[in-house]
């Protein structure tokens, strides 16, 4: 397997992929100030400080406003400076490491508003990480198909600069162990290297067979991060 070889503001921009989302390729979406920002809620709960200090703390308490938020950090928050923890897990972040060629040949459609519907029948049942209404304006999901039926789906999340993140990878169980999640993120790996960019994603640290499957495709993990959900506590 190839060495994953990144410059030091790579991995800091990888170690904040959330905050570096924002302020570069996902700017125009950015909501927030100086210290806190944060993307549309229809679109997708994560948000992201500048640093962890009081001020940005501040800040990303009036972006939560009454809505989930989630957070994405190197080491756990401690103080969350009165917002309430709903969720924590640990999240592998792994990084592509060479070209790969799409694999299978079932047949791959880009998915639009109209498969809406579809696409969030098929994430509410395998539960894949958050997906929304508007999600998927944040990039280009591609999916399977059987008939009129969604078998299977994945797409690209955050972007920054020089990396995009492949996300929402799901397969009805209906569908499972035929090879479609491999076919789906190797034809998003290709597109994306086409950019000239770097693929990467999340998985959830103790999900072993997704991280297997990504490593057999040539993802290598680069650091294990903190998935935090927050909301406002009652008191506030």
């Amino acid at each position: 397997m190839s060495k994953l070889e990144l410059s030091a503001e790579q991995h800091a921009a990888l170690d904040r992929p959330v905050w570096s989302a924002l302020t570069t390729g996902h700017r125009a979406l950015a909501e927030g100030a100086a210290h806190a920002r944060r993307y549309p809620a229809a679109i997708a709960p994560f948000a992201a400080m500048s640093d962890d200090s009081d001020a940005a703390w501040s800040e990303l308490a009036d972006l939560a406003n009454e809505d989930v938020v989630a957070i994405v950090t190197p080491v756990p928050p401690g103080d969350v400076r009165g917002l309430g923890v709903r969720l924590r897990a640990s999240v592998r972040q792994m990084v592509a490491v060479g070209a790969v060629d799409p694999v299978g040949d079932a047949a791959v459609e880009v998915l639009d508003e109209r498969d809406i519907p579809a696409m969030l029948e098929l994430t509410a049942r395998t539960k894949p990480g958050p997906f929304l209404a508007r999600t998927r304006e944040l990039g280009r999901y591609i999916g399977i198909r059987d008939g009129e039926r969604l078998a299977a789906m994945a797409g690209e999340r955050m972007r920054l600069d020089g990396f995009t993140e492949i996300s929402a990878v799901c397969v009805h169980p209906d569908y499972r162990g035929l090879g479609y999640a491999q076919r789906l993120v190797t034809v998003l790996m290709t597109a994306i290297r086409g950019r000239g960019e770097t693929p990467f994603l999340h998985v959830i640290d103790d999900n072993h067979a997704a991280i297997a499957l990504y490593e057999r495709l040539g993802f290598v993990s680069r650091a294990t991060l903190c998935f935090t959900v927050l909301r406002q506590s009652v008191s506030q």
